[in-house]
Parts: C-alpha cells; sequence; structure tokens
C-alpha cells in the first residue's frame, strides 16, 4: 500500500475548462494501487462528482487543496489563479513559467517561498526525452476544427459579425459533423475546398490536425503535411500566405525564423484567411508567428489582424483547445499519465519524476532575487 494522497484539485484558474488530469478509470487504478483519491467537486469537469465517488474516491469542497495536508500532491491541469501567498505542496501541473512566458517569475516564486514543489506536466519526459503524456493529439484535432469553421464562417458572414463563441462537445462524431457542414457551406460559396497547411505535422498535434481535415472531407491533396525538414530553410514562408488556413503545432522552445509575419502578408498572393496556433505561444517572445498579441478563448474564439486587402484575417490563439473535447482528451491523457502517477508515492527517486524536480530547481535558480 502507498499510504499516499492525491488531491485532485477543480480547475478554478481557466473559464470553460472541462478536462481532467485523472478520471474516474485511472482513480480507480490509483485506489486500487493503495492511493488515497480526494476529488474536489466541481461543476465544470465533463466528469460528474458521482463517477468518481463510485470508484472509491473521496469527494471534498471545491478549492480546498490550500488546508490539505502538506504531504498531499495536489494534481491539476491548467494554470493556478494568479495569487500571491507561498505554495507548500508538491503541485503536478502545467504552470506555463519555464519558457519565460509573461509572469513566469511571480508564477515560479510562489513555490520556493513556500517549500512548495513544481512537477510540470509538461517537462514530465521519460529517457528518450519524449513527453509522458500530452493533449497535444486533440489540441491539434480541436485547433483545425475551429479553424475550418472559421474560414466557412468568414466566407458566409460580414466582417461585421466575428465568429462565435463556442462550448465543449459530447464526443468526435458531434464535432466532425458540424465541421462538415461548415465546409459544405464554404465550397457551395467558393466551389472549392479549403488548403490547409499544418506545421509540426509528424508529431501528436501536427497529426491531430491532419486527421480532423481528412475526416471531415478536406481532400488529402488540400492537406500540406510540413515538419522540421520543409521549414529547415527557414521563414517566413510565401506557402503559408498562398494556402486558406495554417495550423502551427510545433513544440517551440527557442528562437526560430518566423513562419509569417506582418511584411509577408502584404502581397497580393494572400489567400491565407484563418491561423491557429495551437501552440498558444502568445506572451513568448520567440512566437514564430509574430502578427498577434492577444490569447483567445472559447467565448472569443478569434482575433483579428489588420492586414490590407481581402481576405479578412484571423487568429485563433486557444490554450486549452482539447478541452473542445474534454471526455476523449481526458482519458486518453490520465491513461498516459497513469503509470507514472503509479510512481508518485515514490516520485524522488522515480526517474521521470525526478527529472522533473531537478529541472524545477534549476529554474528556481534562475530567478531573480527580488522575486523570492
Amino acid at each position: 500500500m502507498s499510504g499516499t494522497t492525491l488531491h485532485l484539485r477543480s480547475e478554478l484558474g481557466k473559464a470553460l475548462e472541462h478536462r481532467s488530469a485523472l478520471t474516474p478509470t485511472t482513480a480507480n487504478a490509483l485506489i486500487d494501487a493503495g492511493y488515497t483519491v480526494n476529488v474536489e467537486r466541481s461543476p465544470e469537469r465533463i466528469f460528474d462528482d458521482e463517477e468518481f465517488e463510485k470508484v472509491g474516491a473521496t469527494l471534498v469542497p471545491e478549492n480546498t487543496w490550500r488546508e490539505a495536508s502538506t504531504d498531499n500532491i495536489i494534481i491539476g491541469l491548467k494554470e493556478l489563479p494568479v495569487e500571491e501567498f507561498p505554495l507548500k505542496h508538491v503541485h503536478v501541473q502545467f504552470a506555463h513559467c519555464y519558457k519565460t512566458q509573461g509572469g513566469w517569475e511571480k508564477v515560479l516564486s510562489r513555490f520556493p517561498r513556500g517549500g512548495g514543489t513544481l512537477l510540470d506536466l509538461e517537462f514530465l519526459t521519460d529517457d528518450k526525452g519524449r513527453r509522458v503524456a500530452a493533449f497535444g493529439y486533440h489540441a491539434g484535432f480541436a485547433g483545425a476544427a475551429l479553424a475550418l469553421e472559421t474560414w466557412s464562417w468568414q466566407l458566409t458572414h460580414p466582417a461585421s459579425e466575428p465568429f462565435p463563441g463556442v462550448s465543449s462537445y459530447p464526443n468526435e462524431d458531434a464535432l466532425i459533423a458540424d465541421v462538415k457542414k461548415a465546409i459544405a457551406a464554404g465550397r457551395e460559396k467558393t466551389g472549392k475546398d479549403p488548403r490547409v497547411l499544418v506545421i509540426g505535422a509528424l508529431g501528436r498535434c501536427g497529426g491531430g490536425a491532419v486527421d480532423l481535415c481528412i475526416r471531415t472531407g478536406v481532400p488529402a491533396e488540400n492537406v500540406l503535411k510540413w515538419d522540421m525538414a520543409e521549414t529547415a530553410k527557414g521563414g517566413p514562408f510565401p506557402e503559408i500566405v498562398e494556402s486558406d488556413i495554417f495550423v502551427n503545432c510545433i513544440y517551440l522552445m527557442s528562437k526560430i525564423p518566423n513562419f509569417v509575419d506582418m511584411k509577408s502578408l502584404d502581397t497580393p498572393d494572400r489567400k491565407l484567411s484563418v491561423i491557429c496556433d495551437v501552440s498558444a505561444d502568445t506572451t513568448n517572445a520567440n512566437n514564430p508567428i509574430p502578427v498577434y498579441t492577444v490569447a483567445t478563448t472559447f467565448t472569443e474564439p478569434t482575433v483579428p489582424v489588420e492586414v490590407k486587402g481581402e481576405p479578412r484575417l484571423s487568429v485563433i490563439s486557444i490554450d486549452h483547445l482539447p478541452s473542445l473535447l474534454p471526455r476523449e482528451a481526458s482519458e486518453a491523457f490520465s491513461k498516459d499519465l497513469l503509470p507514472s502517477l503509479l510512481k508518485l508515492n515514490e516520485w524522488k527517486t522515480t526517474p521521470v519524476w525526478a527529472k522533473a524536480e531537478k529541472l524545477f530547481q534549476e529554474k528556481v535558480a534562475t530567478l531573480p532575487k527580488s522575486a523570492l
């Protein structure tokens, strides 16, 4: 028996976030392995509270992780709400602060000030450097879906009507049905299918974007699948501007030449009307798509780019796209994470967790003294 208590927090920091790091299936496996699993009640989570209760998890009030015993391991997905108090627990989550994103010092400094530890899911890797678990596939899948719907919307609605808010789907089939309708409407208006360029097509995220396009009827020859070989020469790339839709699925760690910029958009050959930046590194100074500065949301999915001439251009930069398909995305992610979760009782000596803790300490060492 592990004797370890895991505390699944409610995702209060992100509006319309319905995903979960643990599912009833993985909670059941952890309980069978001897873990105690406390689950905060949540009106937003795609899984009903009762689904966790049925497998033996203990339901606790929402937002009570702060008062949990310091030996509890707090598990979540998205970043915590912006607050100042020090963090005293071990937190397993995506913190979005290791790549010097805006406000990273304030986020990271809360851990050493409280004696807590961050085990960032984004940097949880195996011995080959591959992510143990990622939402990439469903991020690309959902991002391509919204990009195709936006393309159609722009063709069938005036510029005064921006693409409307969206909400989560119960399953992939329902999403695909809506995208097929949108493509049909766009095809009727233009007499052609959209041309979609996916960069990062060989990865999980890009694979999801390509699959969505094919499953919704975009002809294979209209889906340009680019990866490192195609981008090695360095951008900006005219092929992006000459496509109807650009879906960016790369994992950015350092500065690279821009894929597209305002100068490259200023051409009479431009057909580009939708950019979906699945990476959503809006505040990253190295962002290779420096044509927008606003992170978008499910409520307001697009932001316009001030370009010359037609067509009009919109950017989608939602940083929790997999929540468009929260049940399937959560099940896939949590299943991949489960083998590592089953080792959380000995995280300090388990390679994937120990490596994550070492990276945390390295990042803390880069904090300015004024932040501590």
